[in-house]
């Protein structure tokens, strides 16, 4: 199969929260999305899909770029919608977990399939051989699972499982779709029970219910071990079963258990009676308000067991676990908890010990090789390492050999032997690739062409780094490299990439460097954020010792930096990923093209601190008003920049900040955050091909008096209603002064030069007021914003 199938429109069958939220996301791509559901009785028969729909709105984390969005999916029904097929390229079933219904489906879909429609199950565990088998034989090739994880936007796995007809290249065609369309981390797995993702991180949360309940170990506390402490998320164990819904966790889990009952496993795979009670008493997790947690007032509350009630969730991990946990190296780490007398160390060491076991002994039936089991859990349930990597860290022979003795001991969960290729290999993962035992052999990657596309992949442990690139200027601030001739690359090496004196400085001398050797430069960061802003440190040490003259020359050396990108004779473009907030935000505003991942989160924040956007921020807004009514009044287009940048809103989406006007229209969205770098090396190779020119500077007409009066009348009614303090008031008044232009006449034209003044003007009279002050240090110490 040589042609490429491309999916313009899909349907997603069943309405259901992972159904309606895959839609969701295939309109985040700008895929059509044609959401099925069963017919309502009345006048509007398709009024469950709309209701679907409108749920979409109102779910945290949100699944949609931007609320607009949900006006994209088209709803439809079974009975009168069925010919809406014929359109769609990609057909993915999301209808509940039971074979009976999902056969009943395909039977009832297939003659409107078209012969080149690409059909997938997002089952999380039924067999897809079964369900392949009431599928015409001419569908057949052309069917397998695609298994999204919740919610679907923002987990990155989606595992990809063939039935014994899928043919290769649909395979191939539908990793390549969700990879660089969708944005996703794909796996290939094997028609196994739960497949891999689930059944390796389920079995971890079961193998810690399991020994928290042997140990009685308070909930709180299993919480408190099994989240960041070891690599995993905030949510850790209990935590995250209310997340998952108490009722959803044992759907996965008992519905599993007729498949693995030759799992030696199978009898610790269970929920704990206590579950299976607030499973009867409605008390379902997160989605109900009471789980194993629950929130009263303020307050976070934990059920306790024995009580039968809740109490304050306040309880950490004893002292000498907080100092085991201490140690960087994991095989200090893991022994010394596999020796200490401590309950809450044996118990870490027995949840890393039996998923260990666990992985291993089942790699070989569920996945090709090692590194599809640790990036699936990876992306599946947000662990910093797999199960392998961490054996590997912590010492593969000394960690395998512990393990087979608690084995042979009877300590561990099931009495099967370690499987022998564990003995014969020195490390699951090498420079080579990762292990596969069938083979064993060392698999490389996939040499699929979508993958050339990233040039710095999630690796795992032990993997042979990506190519670094030839480093052209490199100070302690900032480095310029280059990976194709003639493209120079500028990454900032600052803690979360914070813009200070250095940086600025580094920039200046990079593009210069640019200028005068290669054809175009691109804006870049090896890892998130793209930047947090200005170094706030460096802002207050400068504030103690009262340098305002010194603070004054590093705002005129940002606005320089900025203007530098912007008049450059070479085209610059920015790739962003992650937080561009502040400083990092107008660093964005003043290239000739973005590039930004979907998970982009992207605002000018200044006046949380007390401050305005003086970077040239507000300087962009302005000519971006203008340019958006070039014979008429920028006011209006103000407005809504103003009250952006005054409430210090961060866009939720890439595709938020373009309608925000944060991005403009010289930007691209794309779904995966490691095809930025190539996808804007491609935009500055074709700006560069077309003859660039900077922009030549223009006249900006402003609002003037007149917009700043506007918004004043606006300020003084949010403050009578007490909705901002008089700080907040005297901030927002010299924002609107800034973005109008000053107190000159309504239409007039003014420079760049005089924004830029303004702006200048605006920030050292407001870093003068020690309120400004106060807030700056609150939020270096708090993270978070203070309303004085």
């Amino acid at each position: 199969m040589s042609e490429v199938i491309h999916v313009r429109c899909a349907a997603v069958l069943g309405a259901g929260v992972m159904g309606a939220q895959i839609a969701a996301h295939l309109v985040n791509a700008g895929v059509r999305a044609v959401l099925f559901e069963l017919p309502a009785e009345g006048a509007e028969p398709n009024a469950h899909v709309q209701k679907a729909i409108e749920r979409l709105r109102k779910l945290q984390p949100n699944p949609l770029a931007t609320p607009e969005h949900a006006e994209l999916i088209v709803p439809a029904n079974y009975e009168e919608n069925l010919e809406a097929l014929r359109d769609c390229d990609l057909v993915i079933e999301a209808v509940a977990e039971r074979i009976e219904i999902k056969r009943d489906l395909y039977a009832r879909i297939a003659p409107y399939l078209t012969p080149q429609a690409l059909v997938g199950s997002n089952t999380s565990g039924l067999s897809i051989d079964q369900l392949a088998e009431v599928l015409p034989e001419a569908i057949q090739e052309r069917f397998c699972g695609i298994h999204f994880f919740n919610p679907p936007r923002y987990m990155r796995l989606v595992e990809l499982t063939p039935s014994e007809r899928t043919a290769p290249w649909v395979l191939d065609q539908l990793e390549s779709f969700l990879t660089t369309t969708l944005g996703k981390g794909v796996i290939r797995a094997r028609d196994t029970p739960n497949f891999i993702g689930n059944r390796i991180g389920v079995f971890a949360l079961m193998a810690a219910m399991h020994h928290a309940d042997r140990l009685d170990l308070p909930f709180d506390v299993v919480d408190a071990l099994t989240g960041p402490a070891v690599g995993r998320p905030k949510s850790a164990t209990f935590r995250t079963a209310d997340v998952v819904g108490l009722d959803t966790l044992q759907h996965v889990v008992e519905g599993s258990t007729e498949r693995l009952k030759d799992d030696p496993w199978v009898g610790c795979l269970k929920l704990p009676a206590w579950m299976g009670q607030l499973i009867e008493s409605g008390a379902l997790g997160q989605k109900t308000g009471a789980g194993v947690y629950r929130k009263v007032g303020k307050e976070i509350q934990v059920l306790d067991t024995e009580r039968a009630e809740y109490r304050p969730a306040r309880q950490e991990a004893a002292p000498e676990l907080q100092e085991i946990l201490s140690q960087a190296d994991p095989a200090t780490l893991l022994e010394r908890l596999r020796r200490s007398d401590h309950p809450q160390a044996h118990f870490l060491w027995c949840i890393h010990r039996d998923t260990f076991h666990y992985a291993a002994y089942l790699l070989a039936s569920i996945a090709d090789n090692a590194r599809a089991v640790d990036l699936a859990i990876r992306w599946g349930f947000g662990w910093q390492r797999g199960p392998f990597e961490l054996w590997q860290a912590a010492g593969w022979r000394e960690t395998a050999a512990a393990i087979q003795a608690d084995i042979d001991a009877g300590e561990a969960l099931a009495k099967v032997a370690l499987p022998d290729w564990i003995h014969r290999i020195e490390a699951v993962h090498t420079a080579e690739g990762s292990y596969a035992p069938l083979d064993q052999v060392y698999r490389a990657r996939s040499n699929l062409p979508v993958y050339q596309r990233q040039y710095f992949p999630d690796q795992v442990l032990g993997e042979r780094p990506a190519a670094c690139g030839g480093t052209m200027f490199e100070t302690e601030a900032v480095r310029l490299w280059s990976l194709e001739s003639g493209i120079a690359i500028l990454s900032f090496k600052s803690r979360q990439h914070a813009i200070g004196g250095d940086v600025l400085d580094g920039v200046i001398e990079a593009v210069s460097i640019a200028e005068r050797r290669c054809r175009a430069l691109v804006l870049w960061q090896d890892s998130e954020p793209f930047s947090v802003g200005a170094n706030l440190k460096q802002v207050v040490e400068a504030l103690e010792s009262e340098d305002y003259d010194g603070l004054e020359r590093m705002l005129a050396r940002f606005q320089q930096a900025t203007a530098c990108l912007r008049e450059a004779p070479i085209p610059v473009v920015a790739g962003v990923r992650g937080m561009a907030l502040g400083g990092g935000c107008e660093f964005l505003m003043h290239c000739d093209h973005v590039v930004a991942a979907l998970e982009s989160y992207i605002g000018l924040v200044e006046t949380g601190v007390g401050l305005i956007p003086a970077g040239g921020g507000c300087k962009e807004l302005a000519l971006r008003a203008a340019q958006r009514a070039p014979d008429g009044d920028p006011f209006p287009f103000l407005r809504g920049y103003f009250e952006t940048v005054a409430k210090a809103n961060v866009a939720k989406s890439a595709r938020e900040a373009q309608a925000l006007g944060l991005l403009g229209s010289n930007s691209t969205v794309i779904l995966h955050p490691d095809e930025v770098l190539h996808v804007a090396q491609q935009q500055a190779i074709a700006l560069a091909e077309a003859g660039y020119r900077a922009p030549l500077k223009r006249p900006v007409r402003v609002a003037g008096r007149d917009g700043v009066a506007t918004l004043k009348a606006f300020l003084v009614n949010l403050r009578s209603g007490g909705f901002i303090s008089a700080y907040d008031y005297e901030v927002a008044a010299r924002l609107a002064t800034t973005l109008c232009g000053g107190e000159v006449d309504a239409g007039l034209s003014v420079s760049e030069d005089w924004l830029l003044h303004l702006e200048r003007e605006g920030f050292m009279a407001l870093l003068r007021n020690p309120k400004t002050r106060d807030r700056i240090v609150h939020t270096l110490k708090t993270g978070k914003p203070l309303r004085n």
